[in-house]
């Protein structure tokens, strides 16, 4: 008997030997990496968990900044370079606005009032900011070859670097900022969690599900979702394409700016080039969970901050950091190029 069409179409493709080779190195790669981990938490408990409550605080900063990434990436597929610069510009506005403007320098009823403006301010700013440079700089090109938009958003990004520098934002070298709790914090048993650290959470973990909730669940999120797919077909179903993808920088802008202040509070510090350090890493926190997919952006923030916390204290050190980040990426992308929760394709970015 001949085999049918319906048949052969179940038949999975025999995985080559190269492939399950590689797929077993992973795997074992892996095992070797959580192995250490339960190594270190067995025989220092107390310094492992100081360790990952600061990774958790970087995630989450980490995270906040990925999604910004991830949207625009998931809408227009656009890898949007500038978007680290522009949370460094949220964080200097963040410090002129609590620091020079109300001398914020410990928790008082008016700290919490001051910062809660910046917080609002900075989220306003680079919402604003982002969609100026989608109105003007990205729009014209949506239609050009992929190249043309990835080097204007690496123009954009020196443009804002050379802004950051001016001497009235952040200058040439770092600029030191009085927060609201300096390096205060409270015990639980031996281990020291920092009041920051707390409010940095406290204030991400909302702000990732209402975007969650608005992307799956408004009308607004539908239309994203559906010019993400196809935005011809999109602008045939009635829906304002330029509208949505404005709409989609405008919250990937918040979150920078939501990221920004949360960051002087948490380190106290900017500098002009800030955003291309810290931004690369969301950016390979964005590849890392699946680049386009929300939760891998989260998931991929969270796994880099506590893993780059566990290495300052435990592993190589901190100036090994952004190596194993690096690295981890290479692996993942030889092992899983579409990230933790992508999904696989053929089509060339």
């Amino acid at each position: 008997m001949t085999q049918t069409a319906v048949a052969a179409s179940e038949v999975k493709p025999r995985r080559l030997p190269r492939e399950i080779a590689l797929t077993l190195t992973g795997y074992t790669l892996l095992a070797l990496v959580l192995l250490w981990a339960l190594f270190q938490l067995i025989t220092k408990p107390t310094e492992f968990a100081q360790l990952f409550i600061a990774g958790l605080g970087n995630g989450a900063l980490f995270a906040l900044i990925a999604l910004g990434y991830t949207m625009v990436y998931g809408i227009i597929e656009l890898i949007n370079f500038s978007h680290g610069d522009l949370f460094m510009l949220a964080t200097v506005l963040s410090g002129i606005v609590c620091v020079s403007w109300f001398s914020v320098d410990s928790f008082t009823l008016g700290a919490v009032g001051a910062v809660a403006l910046a917080l609002v301010l900075a989220m306003a700013a680079a919402a604003a900011l982002n969609v100026a440079a989608e109105r003007i700089a990205y729009r014209r090109l949506r239609r050009a070859p992929k190249l043309a938009p990835l080097i204007t958003a690496v123009g954009l990004s020196f443009a804002y670097q050379w802004f950051g520098q001016r001497q009235f934002m952040t200058g040439s070298t770092s600029k030191q900022w009085s927060t609201m709790f300096g390096s205060d914090g409270f015990n639980i048993g031996d281990i020291r969690v920092p009041y920051t650290t707390v409010i940095v959470i406290a204030v991400t973990i909302p702000l990732l599900l209402l975007m969650v909730y608005i992307v799956q669940r408004t009308r607004a999120g539908k239309a994203m979702r559906a010019v993400a797919q196809d935005q011809d077909a999109a602008r045939l179903m009635g829906i304002d394409v330029d509208r949505t993808i404005a709409f989609t920088f405008a919250m990937g802008g918040a979150l920078a700016g939501a990221a920004g202040l949360l960051y002087l509070q948490s380190i106290g510090t900017s500098n002009y080039n800030l955003g291309f350090r810290l931004g690369l890493i969301a950016f390979v926190a964005a590849v890392l969970g699946g680049i386009g997919n929300l939760q891998g952006a989260v998931l991929g923030g969270f796994i880099i901050g506590i893993l780059q916390g566990l290495n300052d204290g435990l592993g190589l050190g901190q100036q090994w950091s952004q190596t194993v980040v690096f690295a981890l990426l290479i692996l993942l992308m030889v092992f899983k190029p579409e990230g933790i929760l992508g999904s696989p394709t053929t089509e060339k970015v």
